[in-house]
């Protein structure tokens, strides 16, 4: 067994097809083919099913997969540290972020990150938090903007900023006229929340007390998108809890504070103790700390709802 077995038996599962992954190798594919069978005749298991379209990996090649991939994150991470590549923010990074950080926080700091280290490539997709978590734990993320704590041991947080919580309701809602609210003042019942899987609407269940079955509506709507959950409320079906980032000047109507000490979200730099890229993490905290308006950069006074 090699590191180039390794990294054709990841690129076949990446592509799922041998010619594909074989380009991706800059090799034939006769020869990416016979290395794969020498590691499976070593190894005395299949790992893929040849019989599926496309390639599918068997349940012992799921395992082998999943522990090469942890296997090649280590070796580039010791050929990091030796380049003394720890120092540098150069090269091509995958950073993933929480759907509803952004539409909000991307435009923020990522133009003055770009203009400011223009040697620095950042991949980015939005993922929700546990599929975060799996990618960082297995090595197919370097960074991720997310709620935090995770829980997870083997991931570092690096606090950004805590974000307040606020109530937004239809015009007509009584809270509205208030100065400021509390969770006690909500009427679960009529809460929009958004799907399964994000980490923002288990903190929202949270501040209302995981009640939400009395719904006075003849419908059970979810959405993926706070923007859809705004819309509905503008229209006068029920209200919903809202990031304070993702309130615009149109918004400020809508919204009402709670009381101190404000509910809110914790938002961090998330990254797994393997990786060596200590001055990139600080330019990235430093981009996007310096990027936030002051009243979220300078937080009052918050309690932490924990998503997990």
């Amino acid at each position: 067994m090699n590191i180039q077995q390794l990294e054709y038996v990841i690129a076949l599962d990446e592509y799922r097809h041998f010619v594909t992954a074989a380009n991706h190798c800059n090799v034939t594919q006769p020869t990416l083919t016979m290395q794969l069978r020498k590691l499976e005749e070593e190894l005395d298991i299949q790992l893929f099913d040849r019989s599926k379209k496309p390639l599918k990996p068997t349940p012992e090649g799921e395992i082998f997969i999943k522990k090469s991939r942890r296997i090649l994150k280590d070796i580039k991470d010791l050929y990091g540290i030796l380049d003394g590549e720890k120092n540098s923010v150069e090269g091509v990074f995958r950073l993933a972020i929480i759907p509803t950080l952004a539409p909000y926080l991307l435009p923020l700091f990522l133009p003055k990150f770009a203009a400011e280290y223009p040697d620095t490539q950042l991949n980015i997709e939005e993922l929700e938090s546990e599929l975060i978590i799996k990618a960082l734990n297995e090595g197919r993320l370097d960074m991720a903007i997310m709620a935090t704590p995770t829980g997870e041991k083997d991931l570092d947080e690096t606090l950004l900023f805590s974000e307040a919580f606020l109530f937004y309701g239809p015009l007509s809602h009584p809270l509205l006229l208030k100065d400021t609210i509390t969770a006690s003042d909500l009427d679960a019942g009529q809460l929009l929340l958004l799907s399964e899987g994000h980490c923002f609407r288990n903190q929202a269940l949270k501040l209302c007390g995981n009640q939400t079955d009395d719904s006075p509506f003849n419908f059970k709507y979810e959405s993926g998108s706070i923007e859809a959950l705004k819309g509905l409320v503008q229209r006068n079906i029920g209200y919903t809890l809202v990031p304070e980032l993702s309130v615009g000047e149109p918004d400020t109507q809508y919204v009402k504070r709670f009381a101190d000490p404000q509910p809110s979200r914790e938002v961090s730099l998330v990254y797994h103790n393997s990786f060596n890229r200590p001055v990139l993490v600080e330019s990235v905290k430093h981009a996007i700390r310096e990027s936030l308006p002051a009243h979220i950069s300078k937080p009052k006074e918050f309690v932490r709802i924990k998503w997990r």
